[in-house]
Formats: structure tokens, C-alpha cells, sequence
């Protein structure tokens, strides 16, 4: 397997990232996008934002409602199709084309920050 890139500090990687746990309050497709996106709305407990996620493959919507994801939210804006991103959603391939998001393995508070 090996991994690719080389080896950074941690220190550096804990201030510079910020990944907060949310609760997703929506999510629709996107049909507007050129990937199979949905549109997310995550609750961070303090303020909620929007997603373009790329989850449709393993995911209905309303599968997605009410679960917990990890976020990416300091990246700042990127407009896609139109619509305002406001943080990253992860997850990890599947190996079937598909992919899982990242969640906590356990209900946590909304805003927890990852470390």
C-alpha cells in the first residue's frame, strides 16, 4: 500500500485544519452539479452550514438526515454550480465507487472539534 506524501508537523496540521463534528439537517440532490452531489445543511451547534457532498453513490437522502459527519470547515467558499460549499464533508472510498462518510463512533455535540 505505502503512503504518498511526506511527513508534516502535527502541530502545524492541528492549528492550520479544523474539523468539527455536525448533525446533517438536510440533504437533496443536486442536479445542477456536474458530479452526483447533494446538497447538505450542517448543524455545528453554534451556526449551520452547506455542503456539496459527493455521498449519493452509498447514500438517500434520508438516510443521511440526522447523522453525524466529520467536516473540513475552514477552507473557506467554494461555489459550485452555483451553490455556496462551506466546508468539506469526509469521507473515504468504499471500493465500489461509492463513498462513506467519516462519523464519530459515538453521539457527540454538535461543534466538537477533531484532533
Amino acid at each position: 500500500m505505502g503512503f504518498d506524501e511526506p511527513d508534516i508537523d502535527p502541530e502545524r496540521f492541528l492549528s492550520d485544519v479544523e474539523m468539527r463534528v455536525g448533525t446533517v439537517l438536510e440533504a437533496e440532490p443536486f442536479p445542477e452539479a456536474r458530479k452526483d452531489l447533494y446538497r447538505l445543511r450542517v448543524d455545528f451547534g453554534t451556526e449551520t452550514r452547506r455542503s456539496a457532498a459527493g455521498l449519493t453513490e452509498r447514500y438517500d437522502p434520508e438516510d443521511l438526515v440526522g447523522s453525524q459527519v466529520v467536516a473540513v470547515v475552514n477552507l473557506g467558499t467554494v461555489t459550485v454550480a452555483g451553490f455556496e460549499s462551506e466546508c468539506l464533508v469526509t469521507g473515504v472510498d468504499d471500493g465500489e465507487g461509492g463513498v462513506v462518510h467519516l462519523a464519530p463512533e459515538c453521539e457527540v455535540p454538535d461543534g466538537t472539534r477533531v484532533y
